[in-house]
């Protein structure tokens, strides 16, 4: 049943507006209650799981990481199923469904992911309590935290039997942080996302567990590749030997950032450059290196980067715009523009705005405030962009509060695990029931 039909703007479910009972349910009680119960027991599931490192690259210990939870679900009941991800270079990911075809609960989606940035030769491998409801580790807040948040919620919900009767897909990919090839790596969960009705994403977000994210920006990255003619420098500018390449690749990278820079919600960043009469790079590593000399005319002049938006319409224009400024050469100058569209964005919608409503109830009601959207230019890409399109509504940021992600200073809030569980019980219980 799609949820266009179970929230109509004439009936929206009593248990989301205004007039809200005032006071939890005994069963919505009974959730709260187990989670506070098992709470120490979630904190050494973090630890033990942080302690096991899940670089993307390292393929045991992401598929150990899965074993994992794959046996956390088993217990609730749940199927599970790893999709193996020799196909795309990747460890795979882990899926673990409840569905009832005789429920004519909606079909809730929850995405979270096992690998982390830290790979296997990482400094920064190992949980520590820092004090005060706050602990280190890699990869904690981004997101074994939130990986926990998921498995103590459905937890909560199969102690007070309501798991039976819910339609629930946990889909953990193995490669967020780099997933290599995209249309096969998301093929299957975006499969499986239209089936769905709601997609909630347990990623970190901005790190505040006062937050949730309506809307995504995503992601593609760019390459350019200039050749010019080797010459004296002397002779620069002369009919017979051009500009040079580094000349070339000056001019495209200022006027990208002349004609694209004002436009709301759009970045771009060249995060390399190499130039010079002879060059080495490697783009897989992302290194090179360059020789020159001042006075040679360059010949060759590599850049890459990164371009993030909030619609595909501005991936669209954004790549027009590009691949027009980078046609219009310097003489004697020729330049190659390399486009990878990457991950999609996670637009924002009247849907999306709507759950966020609701989460902001639970969290109220619950005595938590209020939850507020981040902005999406706080809001980097992740896998909830792969199926935005294909549910009636969705929002992602659900995880765990933290900061540093992605550095050897990450850390998480033990506490806001706790809170987060609450409220995503609390919400997954009422949407199934409304």
């Amino acid at each position: 049943m799609r949820l266009k039909t179970l929230f109509c703007y004439s009936m929206l479910p009593l248990a989301f507006t205004h007039a809200a009972i005032a006071q939890l349910s005994d069963v919505e009680q009974g959730l709260i209650s187990y989670i506070d119960t098992k709470h120490s027991e979630a904190i050494e599931l973090l630890e033990k799981v942080v302690n096991i490192n899940s670089g993307t690259q390292n393929f045991a210990g992401v598929t150990q990481i899965g074993e994992i939870f794959s046996e956390k679900f088993k217990a609730l009941g749940m199927e599970t199923q790893w999709i193996d991800g020799a196909s795309w270079d990747r460890a795979g990911h882990l899926v673990a469904q409840k569905l009832n075809p005789n429920s004519s609960a909606p079909h809730l989606l929850l995405i979270g992911h096992l690998d982390t940035v830290f790979q296997i030769d990482s400094p920064f491998q190992s949980y520590q309590y820092l004090g005060d409801n706050i602990a280190s580790g890699p990869g904690i807040a981004d997101m074994k935290g939130g990986d926990v948040i998921i498995l103590q919620a459905l937890a909560a919900l199969n102690d007070q039997g309501l798991l039976d009767g819910m339609n629930i897909t946990v889909y953990m990919t193995g490669d967020e942080e780099s997933s290599g090839d995209q249309s096969l790596a998301r093929a299957h969960m975006r499969g499986i996302a239209q089936t769905a009705d709601v997609a909630l994403g347990f990623e970190n977000g901005d790190g505040n567990p006062a937050t949730a994210i309506p809307a995504r920006r995503g992601f593609a990255s760019w390459e350019l590749r200039i050749k010019g003619n080797p010459a004296h420098s002397s002779q620069i500018f002369q009919p017979e030997v051009g500009a040079g390449a580094i000349f070339e690749i000056s001019r495209i990278l200022y006027r990208f950032y002349e004609e694209l820079s004002g436009e709301k919600y759009l970045t771009f960043n060249p995060g390399l450059i190499i130039g010079g009469t002879e060059l080495n790079f490697n783009g897989d590593e992302g290194r090179g290196d360059a020789f020159g000399l001042p006075n040679v005319v360059s010949q060759d002049a590599v850049a890459r980067g990164d371009l993030r938006m909030i619609s595909s319409n501005q991936t669209d224009r954004a790549r027009a715009a590009m691949t027009r400024i980078v046609s219009d050469n310097l003489p004697l100058t020729r330049a190659e523009f390399i486009f990878d569209p990457g991950m999609p964005p996670f637009p924002d919608s009247e849907g999306n705005r709507r759950l966020l409503g609701y989460f902001s109830q639970v969290s109220e009601d619950l005595g938590f405030g209020d939850i507020t959207a981040v902005d999406p230019s706080r809001a980097g890409a992740a896998d909830i962009s792969y199926v935005g399109e294909f549910v009636e509504m969705a929002i992602d940021g659900m995880g765990m509060g933290g900061a540093n992600d992605h550095t050897i200073n990450e850390t998480g809030d033990l506490e806001s695990m706790r809170v987060q569980a609450k409220r995503a019980a609390v919400l997954m219980h009422r949407l199934s029931q409304n």
